[in-house]
């Protein structure tokens, strides 16, 4: 039995979906507890990562756990959960990390991912870290002005970043999970191609088959949206990679290809997909 956390979400959702159609029993656990999973090979279990004594009943007889933490995790005991899985016999443990936990590791908006990381790597299970940069589904925020006035609003409209389909993140979690060959390997998870916001506009146009203007936003501005649904510390941290990236997070990587066997998604495949969160 596989535990995925976090298990409603854009990874975690599809995630499941990949781990029933591999035929694996799974217990989806979000804080709502009743996932809309429709298969018998589906529990879903209610629990907060906040309060780590509740996740007991969810693990309980696992062989493998999907850990997904809020925000950076730094205020969560991320100790007591990996030693919850352990005494509960988990011996697989795949953490969805950043790479950021790399690149910015002692910055506030990372430096606890980086923490948490040395906790699994040092956790006696088989671990495998997965090291997403940018999210093509961060491209969600812009459904409310893409569907009021036909805009985009956004900072840093030429500075390209690889931005990763959660869908693609969400099949390399089910082979490290599941497939033997990923234990004590950390996957740097990105797109086939940096893309700017002003591309990304451009390609989620044709997508929808709509003109959409795009408009930059100066980076305080950008800051007072962000702070609406985000810690200010990783609000900071994320501004820093979109604004100034480091050469590794415009790095194109191949892990996806590798574990998958075929090339990452495009920007453009995850636009196709999510036209209707749009209006299209």
């Amino acid at each position: 039995m596989i535990v995925v956390t976090g298990a409603t979400g854009n990874i975690g959702r599809p995630l499941v979906a990949e781990l029933v159609r591999r035929g694996h029993d799974v217990t989806a656990v979000s804080r709502a507890g009743s996932a809309p999973f429709d298969s018998p090979l589906v529990r879903g279990v209610s629990a907060d990562l906040a309060e780590p004594e509740g996740l007991r009943a969810a693990v309980d007889g696992a062989d493998a756990l999907f850990l997904l933490v809020p925000g950076s995790g730094g205020h969560l005991d991320t100790e007591r959960i990996i030693g919850i899985a352990a005494e509960a016999g988990v011996r697989r443990l795949v953490l969805l990390s950043s790479l950021g936990a790399v690149t910015r590791a002692g910055s506030a908006s990372h430096g606890p991912l980086a923490e948490l990381e040395k906790r699994v790597q040092g956790s006696g299970l088989e671990w495998t870290l997965l090291r997403p940069a940018d999210f093509a589904s961060n491209a969600l925020a812009w459904v409310p002005t893409v569907r009021s006035e036909r805009a985009v609003h956004a900072p840093f409209g030429d500075v390209a970043l690889p931005a990763v389909n959660p869908l693609d993140i969400a099949e390399v979690a089910a082979a490290a999970l599941a497939d033997d060959g990923h234990a004590g390997r950390a996957y740097v998870l990105t797109g086939p191609a940096a893309v700017s916001p002003r591309e990304r506009t451009e390609v989620l146009a044709r997508a929808l088959g709509v003109p959409i203007a795009f408009v930059e936003q100066t980076r305080d501005e950008a800051r007072a949206d962000m702070l609406a649904y985000m810690p200010e510390p990783v609000v900071d941290g994320t501004l820093g990679i979109l604004g100034e990236p480091t050469p590794q997070e415009q790095r194109v990587s191949l892990d996806i290809e590798k574990v998958l066997g075929r090339p990452a998604r495009t920007f453009g495949d995850w636009a196709r997909r999510n036209v209707a969160a749009f209006g299209g």
